[in-house]
């Protein structure tokens, strides 16, 4: 996938430089005064995030008993809802309800789903997939907060039969993709002729989904047509 910006500095970059034939680079003259970026705020630092306090860090969901006999079927046959309900709760008591790991709404929103996933329930049917390329399936769910915001979540099931959270994002999912052991987040932006796309893949060093590339992607029909809203 490449993006429009990476071919928009190519086409700069090679402007630039100038124009080039059969006798090399020729100059394509003054190209305009080149003016260096300012920095702004070079005193101000972010703090560190509190040790469990930074979202989309693998975590043990609690309160779900271990996958007995066979975990090569991975998250297939684990109930999606019991797993993001006690994911979310130990999420919101571990952040005091601040927002920082889940929407503080999560927990009401999850009160409206009953023993299954039906019409008047925000979260959104599971999806099975193997993001890990270990033969297993993963478990892709989202929670939908409002009409627009939503709480993404990827869930796989460990080799001691622990279910463990290995993605979270709180986004507005204009659309999610997911392609061999890539899981790709389609965001609107402030342009609305593009879509920003998060493409996550498995690391298994930090047992996590990674962002892995940032692009700009056009909207649907090309020629600078607008996003859906």
């Amino acid at each position: 996938m490449r993006s429009r910006h990476i071919l928009a500095t190519a086409a700069l970059l090679a402007a630039t430089a100038g124009c080039a034939d059969a006798e090399g680079l020729q100059s394509s003259g003054d190209l305009g005064t080149v003016h260096a970026p300012q920095t702004l705020w070079k005193e101000y630092r972010p703090e560190q995030p509190d040790p469990g306090q930074q979202p989309g860090t693998a975590a043990v969901v609690p309160g779900i008993p271990k996958v007995t006999g066979t975990v090569e079927k991975g998250m297939r046959g684990v109930d999606p809802l019991a797993v993001v309900r006690a994911d979310m709760k130990a999420s919101v008591t571990q952040d005091h309800g601040t927002g920082r790991l889940v929407d503080p709404r999560a927990l009401q929103r999850l009160a409206l789903c009953t023993q299954a996933v039906d019409d008047d329930c925000p979260l959104r049917p599971a999806v099975l997939h193997d993001l890990t390329g270990d033969g297993r399936d993963e478990l892709i769910t989202a929670l939908d907060l409002d009409g627009r915001l939503s709480e993404l979540r990827v869930y796989t099931l460990r080799d001691d039969g622990r279910v463990a959270r290995i993605l979270s994002r709180r986004a507005v999912l204009e659309g999610v993709e997911v392609a061999a052991e890539h899981l790709a987040v389609r965001e609107p932006t402030s342009n609305p002729a593009y879509v920003a796309v998060s493409d996550y893949v498995w690391d298994p060093a930090s047992g996590t989904m990674n962002l892995s590339q940032l692009t700009l992607d056009d909207c649907p029909g090309g020629n600078g047509a607008r996003c859906a809203p």
